[in-house]
C-alpha cells in the first residue's frame, strides 16, 4: 500500500482527495493545525473515521514536520495547506505570504531532509496569472504570471520554490495550477457557496438578501473531486511537471447568481445587495484556463460542468435546510 501524507486534509480539496486515495488502496495520513474549537476542525473528514489518521502540525514548523514525515515515510506529499480566501489576503497580507510562500519552503526543506524519493505535489493557483491573458483569451502553463493580490504573490512564491527545489535537487516535486474549483463543501465565505446557501434560504423565507462585491469578475470554475483527481495524476506521471487544470469555460458573478436563482424561479436583482467590503483593493477581471496539456499528456477532463456543479451545491443546501425547519 502506498502512503500518502496532506497537509490542509480537512479543507475542501483534503477531504476529497483523501476519499479519491482511499478508494485507490493508499494509507493516508493528514495534517491538522489545532483549533480552539476542535469539534469543527476534522468535521469534512469525519465521515472516513479511523481511515485517516492525523497529526497536529503547521506548515510553520520545521521540526514537526520532520517528526511526522519521518513516522509516516510517505511516498507521496500533498501540499494543500494555505490561507485559501483571496479577498482576506488583503487584510492579513504577512500572514498569508508565510503560510502560502515559507509554508512551502519549510515543506521542502522537510521533505528534502528526511524522504527525498517521495514525490512531492504543491497546490499552485490561476491566481499567479493576475490579469495577463494570452491573445486567445486563455491563460495556459506559458502566459506571464503577474499576480494582483497578496494570495496571488504568494502563490507565485511557493510556485518557484517548487520549480527551484525541482531543479536545484532533482526532487520529484511538482506543482497543479488549478483554476477556482467548488463543491458543496467549500466554506461559505467563498462566492459560489454564499450564494448558493443564500439563494437557498431566501427561496425558504429564512432570508431577505445576500450582500456581494464584483458581480462583473470572471472565473473558470470546476468541481474539486475533478480537481483531485487531476493532483493524483500529475503526482505520478513519470516526469515531474507543471500543469493547469482548469475546464476551459469562464463565467461571471452575475451569471452564477443569476443560474442558482433562477433555478428558484427567482430574479436575483430583487436580492442581491452590492458591498465594496466584498471587493479587492486591485480587481482580477478575468480567468479561463486552457488545459490542453493535461488532457493531451495525462488524458484528463472534468466531470462536471459549470452548471452540473452548480446543482450539486443547491440540492446539498436544499437537503440541509429542508432537515433542520
Amino acid at each position: 500500500m502506498k502512503r500518502a501524507l496532506i497537509t490542509g486534509i480537512s479543507g475542501q480539496d483534503g477531504s476529497y482527495l483523501s476519499e479519491y486515495l482511499l478508494e485507490n488502496g493508499y494509507e493516508v495520513f493528514g495534517i491538522i493545525r489545532r483549533h480552539s474549537t476542535p469539534e469543527n476542525q476534522e468535521n469534512r473528514i469525519a465521515h472516513l473515521g479511523d481511515k485517516v489518521k492525523t497529526f497536529y502540525g503547521d506548515v510553520f514548523g520545521q521540526s514537526s514536520l520532520e517528526r511526522i514525515m519521518r513516522e509516516v515515510q510517505p511516498d507521496e506529499i500533498y501540499n494543500l495547506a494555505a490561507q485559501s480566501h483571496v479577498r482576506i489576503s488583503f487584510d492579513i497580507p504577512a500572514y498569508t505570504f508565510q503560510t502560502n510562500a515559507l509554508g512551502v519552503l519549510n515543506m521542502l526543506e522537510a521533505y528534502k531532509e528526511v524522504c527525498p524519493k517521495a514525490k512531492f505535489y504543491q497546490a499552485s493557483s490561476s491566481e499567479m496569472f493576475g490579469n495577463s491573458v494570452n491573445e486567445n483569451g486563455f491563460q495556459d502553463e506559458s502566459t506571464k504570471m503577474i499576480p494582483v493580490s497578496p494570495y496571488g504573490i504568494a502563490k507565485l512564491a511557493g510556485y518557484n520554490f517548487i520549480r527551484h527545489y525541482r531543479n536545484a535537487y532533482k526532487l520529484h516535486a511538482v506543482n497543479g495550477i488549478l483554476f477556482n474549483h467548488e463543491s458543496p463543501r467549500r466554506g461559505t465565505n467563498f462566492v459560489t457557496n454564499k450564494i448558493v446557501k443564500a439563494a437557498v434560504r431566501i427561496s425558504l423565507g429564512m432570508d431577505e438578501s445576500v450582500e456581494l462585491g464584483n458581480l462583473d469578475s470572471f472565473r473558470d470554475w470546476g468541481h474539486s473531486k475533478d480537481y483531485v483527481r487531476a493532483m493524483h495524476m500529475i503526482l505520478n506521471h513519470d516526469e515531474a511537471d507543471d500543469f493547469v487544470v482548469a475546464t476551459g469555460r469562464t463565467h461571471s458573478v452575475r451569471e452564477l447568481c443569476n443560474y442558482v436563482f433562477g433555478s428558484f424561479g427567482l430574479n436575483w436583482t430583487d436580492y442581491v445587495v452590492i458591498n465594496d467590503k466584498f471587493k479587492r483593493s486591485e480587481e482580477l477581471a478575468y480567468l479561463k484556463g486552457d488545459s490542453h496539456k493535461i488532457k493531451m499528456i495525462l488524458n484528463w477532463s472534468p466531470n462536471y460542468t459549470f452548471e452540473t456543479l452548480l446543482d450539486e451545491m443547491i440540492k446539498y443546501w436544499v437537503a440541509y435546510y429542508v432537515s433542520v425547519k
